[in-house]
Parts: structure tokens; C-alpha cells; sequence
């Protein structure tokens, strides 16, 4: 049982490759290996499934018309794209580190906890980012309690597209990756509302000249197969990772000083928990050592030293930052594996407080 996938609670980092999705990219690896660009029957079945696939995620993301998505190599493309490509952008002090990092570096607007709590803006600015859902506790938010601020409107929807009920109407602009909806890595996309940005990446005119470079077909294909599988099961899913937040939240309930981060708007595929006394990459490695799979946060920061700046905007105080873990859920984990989680938590946590009470 140790290491298998039932015990694998990282659903925020990535998900395992549905087997649907890699049946449905096979092809494009194989004997359709055409370049979708190509005048010829080889490059006519490449682009036509690449043109099936943008609809289906179009379909996924509630957009009107194919044409509004454009495939990236994910998200983090997809965003660095937009901050890069506009002046006056202010982005909310949660976000993601593809919003979070290119704000920082290119001196755009970070809001305070307390701006971005009352919706303040201190200058006028042309674009404002609000993710959907936060990668490290859940909480979500809707960037379009920003309109009637004059600033296009951008969400990044990676943690939230295929999970919990969302589309892009109201949005000018929205990103997302496929591999946290069991597609595969590196492909994701950017949807535009109206007009896309000054095009990001030269090198050719493929997707309308909006981005150049040869389209990863087999990707874009099991991007698309995802995206359907996804509209289909969103439901269910929904209701199973209730359900394992449910049963991880009952065996945790006896266990002393702990905080969950969530509010009545948290998604359930994420979970945030803050244990007193003990440090979480300690206590990772410990839950890892007995075969379960969590985060100290997001999986992108996990090997750095400074601290997680979403729980510092929460004012989280630094004890209960260092006790912190996601546990995040998905299709394959079980209620079994949620109860057995939980139990490995709290003794866990008891043995490395114990160690630590005697030092």
C-alpha cells in the first residue's frame, strides 16, 4: 500500500495522466505525427484535431467562440504573457507565483492584504489579476468584483477550471494548465475576450499569429481530451474531494492546536492545515517516509527558504506558517486513504512535538 497512488494527496502540484487522455494523444505520437501547419493530408488530421481540441476546451472554460483560446506551454506562460505585455497592472497579493514573481520583477501594482480586501486601487491601472482559486489554501475569489474599476479583468483559473463551478463570462482575459485536470504537462492555455495581447512569442503564424513556434499536437490533444472528460465529471469529483475533506477533518478533530484555512468559499480539492510546535517540511517528510504524498504549499516554491507570501498576506504569524500543509484531493484517492492520512497526521505530529518537548 505504501507509495501507491490512493496515498497521493498533491493534486494542487499535478495529477496523474487519465488514461482516457493518453489513449487520446497515442495517435499524435505515433503515425499522425504531422505538423498542424502543414498543406498536406499529414498536416490537415494534425490541425483538425487541434481545432476539435480548442473547442473542447473552449467548452470547458464557458467561452463563446474556439478562436478566444490560444494553447501556451501552461499558465505560468499564459500569465508572464499578460503582465508583460500591459502597463498599469495591479494583481492581488495571493496570487500564484507565475502573477506573483513577474509583478514583483516588472514593478507592477502587488495590493495590500487590506487594498485588496476593500477593493482599493491607490493609481488608475489598465489590467487587474485576481486568481479563481488560491494554490496553497483554496480560498476563492472572483476577479469580476473588480469591474467598474476602468482595468481589463484577468483570472488565473488553474486550480479552479474543471473543479468547481466557474466560466470565463465577465472576463477579458483567463489562464489555465492542463495537467491539474489529469492532461498532460506543459500545455495550458490563454483565453481572450475581445483582442489578445501584442503577441509574446515571434517566430511564425501559428494560432493566427498570436504565438509562434510548431504546435505540440499530441498535448493539445490530451488537453482537449481532458477538458471533456473533465465537463463530464466535474460533479462527481466535486462531491468526492467533499467528501475526503469531510473524513480528513473528523480524525483530525481530537489532534490539539491546529487551524484550517478556510472560509465557507473554499474549494474542496484544497486544503490548508497549520499544526503548532511542528515544522511541515519535517512532517512531510515523516508522512512521506510512511507513504503519503502532501506540500508544504505550492509545489513551485517548495524548495525555497522564504516564507509562503500567501500565508504572510493572510498575517499568518511565523509559528503557524512553519506548521503548515496542503493536503489537496483528486480521483484516486479514497476515503480509506483520507482516514489512514489523517491518522498518520496526528500521530506524526504527536512524535515530532514529543521530539521536539524533549530537545
Amino acid at each position: 500500500m505504501a507509495n501507491s497512488i490512493e496515498r497521493y494527496f498533491d493534486y494542487a502540484a499535478t495529477s496523474p495522466l487519465d488514461r482516457r487522455v493518453l489513449d487520446a494523444m497515442l495517435p499524435y505520437l505515433g503515425e499522425a505525427f504531422g505538423n498542424a501547419n502543414s498543406l498536406h493530408q499529414f498536416g490537415y488530421r494534425a490541425r483538425e484535431a487541434v481545432e476539435t481540441a480548442r473547442l473542447q476546451v473552449a467548452r470547458l472554460l464557458g467561452a463563446e467562440d474556439p478562436s478566444q483560446i490560444i494553447f501556451t506551454s501552461g499558465a505560468t506562460e499564459a500569465n508572464n504573457w499578460l503582465l508583460q505585455r500591459f502597463d498599469g497592472v495591479a494583481v492581488s497579493p495571493f496570487e500564484h507565483s507565475s502573477v506573483y514573481e513577474p509583478a514583483r520583477q516588472l514593478s507592477k501594482l502587488i495590493l495590500s492584504p487590506r487594498e485588496f480586501a476593500e477593493g482599493l486601487l491607490r493609481v488608475p491601472v489598465n489590467l487587474i489579476s485576481v486568481m479563481a482559486v488560491n494554490n496553497e489554501t483554496g480560498e476563492r475569489w472572483d476577479a469580476r468584483d473588480w469591474s467598474g474599476k476602468g482595468a481589463l479583468l484577468h483570472s488565473d483559473a488553474t486550480q479552479a477550471v474543471g473543479k468547481v463551478p466557474w466560466t470565463v463570462d465577465g472576463l477579458d482575459f483567463a489562464t489555465c494548465s492542463a495537467h491539474k485536470i489529469y492532461g498532460p504537462k506543459g500545455i495550458g492555455c490563454l483565453y481572450f475576450s475581445t483582442d489578445p495581447p501584442e503577441t509574446f512569442i515571434y517566430g511564425g503564424e501559428q494560432e493566427n499569429g498570436h504565438r509562434g513556434g510548431t504546435l505540440n499536437v499530441p498535448s493539445i490533444v490530451g488537453f482537449g481530451a481532458a477538458a471533456a472528460i473533465a465537463a463530464d465529471e466535474r460533479e462527481a469529483d466535486f462531491t468526492q474531494a467533499k467528501q475526503l475533506r469531510w473524513a480528513i477533518l473528523d480524525d483530525l478533530r481530537t489532534l490539539s492546536d491546529v487551524r484550517v484555512h478556510e472560509n465557507d468559499k473554499t474549494s474542496p480539492f484544497i486544503m490548508s492545515i497549520s499544526f503548532a510546535g511542528v515544522e511541515g517540511e519535517t512532517l512531510l517528510v515523516e508522512v512521506d517516509r510512511l507513504g503519503f504524498a502532501l506540500s508544504a504549499g505550492a509545489a513551485c516554491s517548495s524548495r525555497s527558504n522564504e516564507p509562503s507570501h500567501v500565508l504572510t498576506a493572510m498575517g499568518l504569524e511565523e509559528e503557524w506558517r512553519r506548521g503548515t500543509v496542503r493536503i489537496s484531493f483528486g480521483r484516486h484517492c479514497t476515503r480509506d486513504s483520507a482516514a489512514a492520512l489523517a491518522r498518520t497526521l496526528a500521530q506524526s505530529v504527536e512524535k515530532l512535538r514529543t521530539m521536539t518537548s524533549r530537545q
